[in-house]
């Protein structure tokens, strides 16, 4: 994959980022990847992975978009934290938040994220961010939950859509 690309001044101001911390599946990152670079959304990942970044199915499912997507490696949750910036919030996304996700209001720069397929993020960083605690409803219990990249997607375009698509064309 190539190395991430880096987005001029004018452009940054409008970026929302996507973390996924510990993803496990190669499509769902890779169609994450693909979304992302639509969107001039930067994707930042968050070691470990359950997969190797040279995998065959995160490349076929982020097709030839990877030298488009501004994004970062992170080596754990604490790497990633550190860096911060005091702009953007983070909302975390995980079943069992006490907001709906479409009832908050999003802005640029803010942090979406995303936890592991198989457990999802870990109570301590839910209930660190328990005000920024989102959920996607769903209608069916016996379900247990919904693709990744299919989560990422919704969220991510209602927070562009509260932005009036701002640079979409």
């Amino acid at each position: 994959m190539a190395a991430a690309r880096r987005h001029s001044a004018a452009q940054k101001a409008e970026i929302m980022h996507v973390v996924l911390v510990e993803p496990e599946i190669p499509p769902n990152t890779g169609n994450v990847a693909r979304l992302c670079a639509a969107t001039r959304t930067t994707l930042h990942l968050i070691e470990p992975f359950g997969f190797k970044l040279d995998d065959a199915a995160l490349k076929r499912a982020g097709m030839d978009y990877w030298r488009q997507v501004d994004w970062r490696r992170w080596a754990n949750w604490s790497a990633f934290a550190a860096q911060l910036p005091k702009r953007g919030r983070l909302w975390v996304i995980e079943s069992g938040g006490p907001q709906i996700y479409s009832e908050v209001s999003f802005a640029a720069d803010d942090y979406l994220v995303f936890g592991r397929e198989t457990a999802g993020l870990p109570e301590p960083l839910l209930t660190q961010h328990r005000d920024r605690w989102l959920r996607i409803p769903m209608f069916n219990p016996e379900a247990r939950s919904l693709n990744l990249s299919n989560c990422v997607a919704l969220v991510l375009f209602e927070a562009l859509r509260q932005q009036n698509f701002s640079g979409g064309s």
